[in-house]
């Protein structure tokens, strides 16, 4: 899929509180701990998803993208441990809540698509009894929620719903296992819906349906999406804006024409060049951003981008650069954004 940037006006500036933001993440830094000693895993982790929007996350491999959306309704490994920051929710701070409180929010309020649609779906129960069992909480009868079911999965372009509703997982293909899987996600009619990567498993033609279709869907629910994804060209596509990830911090963001045209970080510039849609020219050897991914048990001092960044400067091993307003909307954590 090629870049191609859509115009559409961003819904709210960053590095402020806004009034119509959904979903608030102000400084949350999380560690694992390890035999090795405390992995930090985020570190002053800021990012808005305002209302009916869709927000893009990306980055390297490990760079945190999938961890922060987990850390978003707590469903973490238990040697993880939050250091501070807030977890806004409608304005609702999340982070002090009981697990009994955000079990009652995640389904409902917030909802999930998982990454790998052949492990999502529980391998020995129907889809009848998955889909009914997603919707425990609604006070309807059984022959209500089977109906929700039917016409959600005619939503996802499941043909023959109804008849399908009786096969087992391991009957549908991955596209049509991850369709079912994002019917799931919107049967609650949540307010956010949190996507890790949803398409990966995917061919390019099923990736382009499905997120075809999701935006349908977002539409129509009126939810905003949180949507995690290695892939820029459909990043580009989909989102309104783009928040870069490196190494557990949040080093750029900005709408879509901002990231993609205006880049201020030399890390998103380097990243964009990796894309392989952006490749003018035949070649053997694809792009890559030289050097090693930091320890994030021992960081170093200063840019956490410094080893590898081609412009870097003597300051950068001295202080860490806070999120800098490079325009309207769009900052950035680099020494050579003036502001």
């Amino acid at each position: 899929m090629t870049v191609s940037v859509s115009t559409q006006a961003p819904s709210s500036g960053s590095g402020h509180r806004q009034p119509d933001n959904l979903l608030e993440v102000n400084r949350l830094s999380l560690a694992f701990q390890t035999s090795r000693g405390s992995l930090k895993a985020l570190r002053d982790v800021t990012l808005h998803v305002p209302k009916g929007s869709i927000v893009g996350v990306v980055g390297e491999s490990g760079c945190g993208k999938s961890t922060l959306i987990y850390a978003v309704i707590k469903l973490l490994a238990a040697n993880a441990r939050y250091n501070g920051g807030q977890i806004l929710f409608k304005g609702r701070d999340l982070l002090p809540m009981s697990l009994d409180q955000i079990r009652r929010i995640r389904g409902s309020e917030i909802s999930m698509i998982f990454q790998d649609p052949m492990t999502a779906l529980n391998p020995v129960h129907s889809i009848r009894r998955q889909m009914l069992d997603i919707q425990y909480r609604e006070r309807i009868n059984s022959n209500e929620k089977i109906q929700r079911a039917i016409a959600m999965l005619e939503k996802v372009g499941i043909v023959d719903a109804a008849g399908r509703l009786k096969n087992f997982p391991h009957h549908f293909s991955g596209g049509m296992r991850q369709r079912i899987a994002i019917a799931m996600a919107l049967l609650s009619k949540p307010t956010l819906l949190m996507a890790d990567e949803p398409t990966t498993a995917l061919d390019a033609t099923l990736e382009a349906q499905i997120i075809h279709r999701l935006r349908e869907l977002q539409q129509e629910v009126n939810c905003s999406i949180l949507f995690v994804s290695h892939h820029l060209g459909l990043v580009a596509e989909f989102c309104d804006r783009v928040v870069v990830m490196y190494a557990g911090e949040v080093v750029e963001e900005g709408t879509i024409r901002d990231i993609f045209h205006r880049a201020a970080h030399p890390y998103t510039k380097a990243l964009l060049e990796c894309d392989p849609a952006g490749i003018k020219e035949k070649t053997r050897f694809l792009p890559t951003i030289s050097g090693d991914f930091p320890d994030l048990v021992n960081p170093p001092p200063g840019c956490i981008f410094q080893s590898r960044c081609r412009r870097v400067m003597d300051i950068c091993a001295q202080r860490a650069p806070d999120l800098t307003r490079a325009a309207q909307g769009h900052v950035a954590r680099c020494h050579l954004v003036s502001g």
